[in-house]
Formats: structure tokens, C-alpha cells, sequence
């Protein structure tokens, strides 16, 4: 089952990417990740370049705030995404949680 944890303020879930796709896109729940579609190859990191940019612009943070903590060189990834301390960024979390289950 697809959950996001919480650590510290940040955000923790799991992604099962499928590059090489027509589009950039989440199209449902993959086990217990989301899986995500990316036009991407997986060459030269090209492909979590592009699952970095898709869920900083998708989830409305900077590029700098994403970051692909496992699963590199794998389909199966487990990304987080640093939020601040600050209480607008609380509204946020909960924003992006809200967000990301609503797949599940």
C-alpha cells in the first residue's frame, strides 16, 4: 500500500518509474509506490533527472527541494522532498501528502 512518511519535516515516498513513456505522468499505484511515467531514457541519469523535475514542478517546490534518496540505478526509487520549518510550510506538507495519496 502507497503511504509518505514523515521524517524531520521532510517527505519520504516511493516512485516505480517507467521511462521512455510517450508522456510525463503518475499513473497509479505500483505495489507500494506510485508509478511514474517519464519520456526519458534511462541513460546517464537522464531519466531521474526528468522524475526530479516532474515532481518539484508537480508538487509546486524547487528542483533543489526533490532528491532521489534510493534506487538510482533501478526503477524503484525512494524520493524525498525537504520542506522548511515554517508554519505556511506545514500547509504545504499536508498539501503535498493530500496530493500524492489521492492516487492510492
Amino acid at each position: 500500500m502507497f503511504a509518505v512518511e514523515e521524517k524531520k519535516g521532510d517527505l519520504f515516498f516511493r516512485i516505480f518509474v517507467q521511462p521512455k513513456s510517450s508522456k510525463n505522468m503518475i499513473s497509479g499505484i505500483h505495489g507500494d509506490a506510485l508509478k511514474v511515467k517519464i519520456t526519458a531514457p534511462p541513460v546517464d541519469g537522464a531519466a531521474n533527472a526528468m522524475c526530479i523535475k516532474y515532481f518539484a514542478k508537480f508538487l509546486g517546490v524547487s528542483k533543489s527541494s526533490v532528491e532521489i534518496v534510493s534506487g538510482q540505478t533501478g526503477r524503484n526509487k525512494r524520493v524525498r522532498v525537504e520542506l522548511g520549518a515554517s508554519p505556511g510550510d506545514e500547509e504545504k506538507r499536508r498539501n503535498i501528502v493530500k496530493l500524492l495519496t489521492s492516487y492510492a
